[in-house]
């Protein structure tokens, strides 16, 4: 019984997590009005900035403590071990759903390329392709463990854990990282760029770099000398120009 829960556990960690990442890429499309985080202003400036950098902080920072070694070991000292990825998982979809629902309007325009251009649709092109690339990744490192799902099915499943193997190919022979990459193409490539979707792009891709420096660190201890030498001849997040490792 405490596995089949452990289990239901991660079914609604994967649902509430994915449904926060289709949440936060409707709410950056300008594609619909009623969830975009593009509404009329209510605070004044300096308000609305401080509270959208508190969000940015506070989603940062979950992310960076739940990430490291020493959280997970830590939490396996209370809580069942298959799990943790899952309260990861979830925590984190409820903040993602969190920053996106109260996230303040500030006004303003950077630039608007109206709707039948050429332009239009090749930035739309870049926006969809973005977010392609991030979920594409997820599959290529392994969907199911990335979010929890692998882990208690395991468990229910009286197997032991295996973790991931280091591989290399498709996305990751241009660039470390194509996830955050297409994400942040995702938020960048938007045909209305406003001042609050402008505060919510330069946010989160702050959170993007300072995440990834992180992560690197970790996978630098996990695989040694096989990531030291990936890192020498791949881009972290811009895949181009290509890396000629001397």
């Amino acid at each position: 019984m405490k596995k089949v829960l452990m289990f239901s556990y991660s079914i609604i960690a994967y649902l509430i997590g994915f449904a926060s990442l289709l949440l936060w890429i409707i709410s950056v499309s300008d594609l619909v009005p009623e969830i975009s985080i593009d509404q009329s202003p209510t605070l004044p400036f300096h308000l609305a900035l401080l509270k959208n950098f508190g969000l940015v902080l506070l989603f940062g920072v979950q992310h960076s403590i739940m990430a490291r070694q020493s959280f997970k070991k830590a939490f396996a000292k209370f809580f069942p071990k298959p799990i943790e990825r899952s309260t990861f998982v979830l925590i984190s979809g409820l903040l993602l759903v969190f920053l996106v629902w109260q996230w303040e309007p500030i006004g303003g325009s950077i630039w608007k390329i109206h709707s039948g251009s050429i332009l239009y649709y090749m930035i739309y092109v870049l926006f969809f392709a973005g977010w392609s690339i991030l979920f594409i990744s997820t599959f290529l490192i392994n969907h199911f463990d990335l979010f929890g799902l692998r882990q208690t099915y395991l468990e229910l499943q009286d197997k032991p854990y295996s973790p991931l193997n280091f591989k290399v190919f498709s996305f990751y022979k241009h660039v470390r990282h194509p996830l955050y990459f297409g994400g942040i193409l995702g938020l960048w490539a938007t045909p209305n760029m406003t001042a609050t979707h402008l505060l919510f792009a330069i946010g989160l891709t702050a959170y993007f770099i300072i995440g990834t420096l992180f992560e690197e660190r970790d996978l630098k201890k996990e695989f040694g000398k096989a990531y030291v030498d990936y890192q020498s001849k791949t881009r972290m997040l811009i895949p181009f120009p290509k890396r000629i490792k001397p």
